[in-house]
């Protein structure tokens, strides 16, 4: 299976820069939105998506601003934690996949993590007709707070369980979520899940969810 780079145009702002990765007879596609301070390179997001592409699923990696933005941020930390720009990059990732020839085929998914998982969740309640699963790993859906109940589309959080705050602000999101949803708890699992072997728990997971409704 080959990778290929590509470019997410964005009218008139630019573009994102991204990666796709389809198997042959692909079940679905999932879009990974990343937390603060990461990217399309997050070696934790390279992980769950290799382990869905060898489980058969599409992945479209990217990056949630542009280069230069980047550059903005790398001197500000800002734009990082601005949920409303990073979820509209979502949906404009989502638009761009259903017009791709071959990954436009496919029913599209969401994983995403830390604040990317409130983008996420933001973005699946405002493009119901498209997303037909969401998986949030290590997530802030409290950033979310005001769409959770729009999400139609079934939702997984997996949240590790040393990661207490987190449990708690998942519990929490659990009761406003008006879809299928379940709420997963890794044990001896930390906020980014380095212990040994929780990270290929968490691919897990997050493969039968997508592969159950994608």
């Amino acid at each position: 299976m080959a990778e290929t780079e590509v470019r997410i145009g964005l009218g008139g702002d630019g573009s994102l820069r991204g990666t796709l990765a389809i198997p042959q007879g692909a079940s679905g596609l999932v879009l990974f939105a990343h937390g603060s301070a990461s990217s399309r390179l997050s070696p934790r997001n390279k992980f769950v998506s290799g382990y869905l592409n060898r489980k058969g699923i599409g992945t479209l990696l990217f990056d949630l601003l542009t280069e230069e933005e980047g550059r903005i941020d790398d001197i500000t930390g800002q734009l990082r934690f601005d949920i409303g720009l990073l979820s509209r990059r979502l949906p404009a990732a989502t638009e761009w996949a259903l017009s791709n020839n071959e990954a436009g085929k496919l029913g599209i998914g969401y994983f995403g993590s830390s604040t990317g998982a409130a983008a996420a969740l933001i973005s699946a309640a405002g493009m119901r007709a498209h997303v037909k699963a969401v998986v949030s790993r290590g997530g802030r859906p409290d950033l979310a707070a005001g769409s959770l109940p729009k999400v139609r589309c079934p939702t997984l959080l997996i949240v590790g369980g040393l990661d207490e705050e987190v449990i708690e602000l998942n519990r929490e999101a659990m009761q406003k979520l008006r879809c299928e949803k379940k709420l997963e708890v890794v044990d001896g699992a930390t906020h980014l899940f380095e212990e040994a072997g929780k990270l290929e728990e968490v691919s897990r997971l997050a493969s039968e969810w997508f592969t159950r409704y994608l």
